[in-house]
């Protein structure tokens, strides 16, 4: 399979890139928990079918030591007993926020709240940007069918 456009050969594609790989490292700064923002990034690209994005967050999570078994419990967090209250909370906000366009008012109060309980306003600062750059990055690889299954941890600096 190959993608529908070289967004790695394209100047203009860099460019763009070159931006959005930026707000992703201020973001990485942030005082959310580097695993907490990887779970988010991997569920959004879960519910977004970002083969690219699901396969580079799951190695990347990997390689900074998540475990295998709470990776694969990700897609149902609900249910399962290894996430934080507050994991949970950034996971829900993380569905809610990829999902805008099937919640009548996106983003329900409810869930506003409970992330804030868990997280200050600069972590949910952090959290939205994430949640938004992400689902950015997830749109650009579907959208050129950016094929799955070569990315290794750190290949992109």
């Amino acid at each position: 399979m190959n993608a529908r456009l070289d967004v790695f050969g394209s100047t203009l594609a860099g460019e763009v890139l070159k931006h959005l790989v930026s707000a992703n490292a201020a973001l990485a700064k942030s005082t959310v928990p580097a695993a907490t923002q990887e779970l988010v990034k991997l569920r959004a690209s879960q519910i977004n079918g970002c083969g690219f994005c699901t396969d580079m967050h799951a190695k990347d999570a990997l390689h900074a030591g998540e475990s295998q078994e709470r990776l694969n419990l990700v897609a149902t967090w609900r249910e399962a007993k290894v996430f934080t209250d507050a994991e949970r909370a950034a996971l829900e906000l993380a569905e809610e926020g990829t999902r805008i366009a099937d919640a009548a008012g996106g983003v329900s109060d409810e869930v506003w709240e409970n992330a804030a309980k868990h997280y200050n306003e600069e972590e949910l600062v952090a959290l939205v940007g994430q949640i938004v750059l992400i689902n950015a990055f997830n749109r650009l690889n579907v959208m050129v069918q950016q094929p799955a299954g070569d990315y290794r941890p750190g290949m992109f600096g």
